[in-house]
């Protein structure tokens, strides 16, 4: 093993400060540093330079004096399949001495595959893409790894920088811990919303850029309904995702839950400092209603929530309808497949009684575990040698902007105000349409597994001149919500907990499409409440309050 050199007590020291910060520790032995064994030792240099056989630090790049190969588990995607040419994989080792050992899974097997091999003890050294490390906790085969990021300088200069300690509670686990490394954006996203005709509710007489800073849900209905007299369509609406994406970002501005983040029904209220039942609430009801008076009114598809998206999409690009939801790669994507002349445009999510809230809060990505095999068999300080080329890799801007555009003068240039400009022959996310390679198809840049996370320049820098102005538009007429707390549960309590959330939020989703479709009259609105109650959210409830209060010191609260 090599020995790396000491760092002055005192960097040390001011570093595991920094780290108890930014995991939010209740300053307890147990949390912090303390002396607590199972935590790294002060054996590793903490501070920005030159460890044995390695440099690394806040604008440097990692470089490793010999060659080394880490294992990591691998995500093929079937639209951009990996080779082993790829540009990405020399460009990291010319610049770090770094290669991989892969295990390669398609896409669509890659969370079995995960389980197999963390549950057996066989996996990988790093384990990219993991969107919920819960399950993989009480193995003990992932590493505790917010014991070790104060030997991560880059990704310790984001969290200090972009004030990323709230976000970073979303991932701490009963015992005050996170076991995944979270991409993370200096801001948020733009998310989904609605894709419309800009030219078809223009000729309807709504004011589309005139108005759509200030609408709230009952606006744009009523916008969709001036669309469907002018138009005498069957529908204005017919939704992909089979709604999901719709009834998500609709239920922010209700202060509910629903489609995609319907979660486990709860919201959490700031000023009591408690959890709620949102799914069956008053502001729920209105959430139905507002849906029921969509379908009932002929303004949206009730197919909308069966549809496959193929067959929605179709009726969008025909012109029968005129709104669609759907992410900005989309609207790109679209304007390509229309077979009527048309202006799309993308709408900013229009509010509701709780405001005009942005959909995107969270700044974190999925990340990355590490497998405790790594640290059993590379030993402390190799260990902590390999988080610093994933700092690198991850979390500074020149790994970010490797995995993203990937290298200057041959993928990309920067014009005279440092902005990146891709080459004229290449392809990526509606740039340079037509060109005959892609980013991440024929280099492999730009994939899902390495390029998430960093400023917020860089995160403009993917967008083209609509998404930034967009992107821009949701930033200056939209409220950041608050976040709410994680329910740190043991894995006992949490056991009990999804026996009761399963039925229940099952029973919640069939009942969402049958009120909304009018398959049942919300007139049984009481009905519906008792029958929740009778699912166990009281109980549910009850006992998220009950960890929350348990915990919640190590949330800061």
């Amino acid at each position: 093993m090599k020995k790396v050199r000491k760092a002055p007590v005192m960097a040390v020291l001011a570093l595991m400060l920094a780290f108890m910060a930014a995991c939010s520790s209740n300053g307890n032995d147990d949390n912090g540093a303390g002396n607590d064994t199972s935590k790294p030792s002060e054996s590793a240099n903490a501070n920005n330079g030159e460890a044995a056989d390695y440099t690394f630090g806040e604008g440097q790049t990692f470089r490793s004096s010999e060659p080394v190969t880490y294992s990591m588990m691998y995500s093929d995607h079937e639209n951009y399949p990996y080779k082993e040419d790829w540009r990405l994989w020399s460009a990291i080792q010319e610049k770090t001495n770094v290669s991989f050992d892969l295990s390669i899974t398609a896409r669509t097997e890659y969370e079995n595959q995960k389980s197999l091999l963390v549950n057996s003890g066989d996996a990988p050294y790093i384990i990219p893409k993991t969107y919920d490390e819960s399950a993989f906790v009480a193995s003990g085969q992932i590493v505790p790894v917010s014991d070790w990021v104060q030997y991560m300088p880059n990704y310790m200069k984001a969290v200090s920088d972009w004030g990323m300690e709230e976000d970073l509670k979303a991932k701490l686990k009963e015992d005050g811990k996170y076991y995944v490394l979270p991409g993370m954006w200096e801001v948020a996203g733009g998310g989904y919303s609605y894709i419309i005709r800009k030219d078809v509710f223009e000729a309807a007489g709504v004011d589309v850029l005139g108005q759509e800073a200030n609408w709230t849900y009952e606006e744009f209905y009523e916008a969709m309904k001036k669309v469907k007299e002018h138009t005498g369509a069957k529908y204005v609406i017919s939704d992909q995702f089979k709604g999901e994406s719709t009834l998500n970002i609709a239920a922010v501005q209700y202060g509910v839950t629903g489609g995609w983040g319907i979660s486990n029904g709860l919201a959490f209220d700031h000023d009591k400092q408690e959890f709620y039942f949102a799914d069956a609430s008053e502001d729920f009801k209105a959430y139905l209603q507002y849906f029921n008076k969509l379908v009932q009114e002929g303004i949206m598809d009730p197919e909308s929530f069966t549809q496959e998206d193929d067959t929605a999409r179709a009726k969008f690009f025909k012109g029968d309808t005129y709104v669609i939801n759907g992410n900005y790669q989309l609207l790109s994507d679209f304007k390509s497949k229309m077979q009527v002349d048309g202006e799309l445009y993308m709408i900013v999510q229009p509010g509701g009684p709780k405001g005009k809230l942005q959909i995107e809060t969270s700044r974190l990505e999925n990340g990355i575990m590490i497998a405790q095999r790594a640290l059993d068999e590379l030993g402390e300080e190799d260990f902590i040698k390999m988080l610093r080329f994933i700092d690198w890799f991850w979390y500074s801007d020149e790994g970010q902007t490797l995995a993203l555009w990937g290298v200057e003068g041959e993928t990309y240039t920067k014009d005279a105000e440092g902005r990146i400009v891709l080459n004229k022959d290449i392809y990526y996310n509606g740039m340079n349409e037509g060109a005959p390679k892609q980013l991440n198809v024929d280099y492999g840049f730009a994939g899902g597994m390495f390029a998430y996370g960093g400023t917020a320049k860089l995160k403009t820098s993917k967008m083209t001149e609509g998404e930034q102005d967009y992107f821009n538009r949701i930033l200056s007429t939209r409220e950041p919500r608050k976040l709410a707390p994680p329910i740190m549960a043991t894995a006992e309590e949490s056991e009990q907990m999804n026996l009761i959330m399963t039925p229940l939020i099952d029973y919640i989703k069939t009942m969402t499409l049958k009120f909304i479709t009018g398959q049942e009259s919300l007139d049984k609105w009481d009905s519906y409440k008792a029958q929740v109650e009778a699912n166990g959210s009281t109980r549910y409830t009850q006992m998220a309050n009950d960890v929350f209060q348990k915990t919640k010191s190590k949330l800061g609260y």
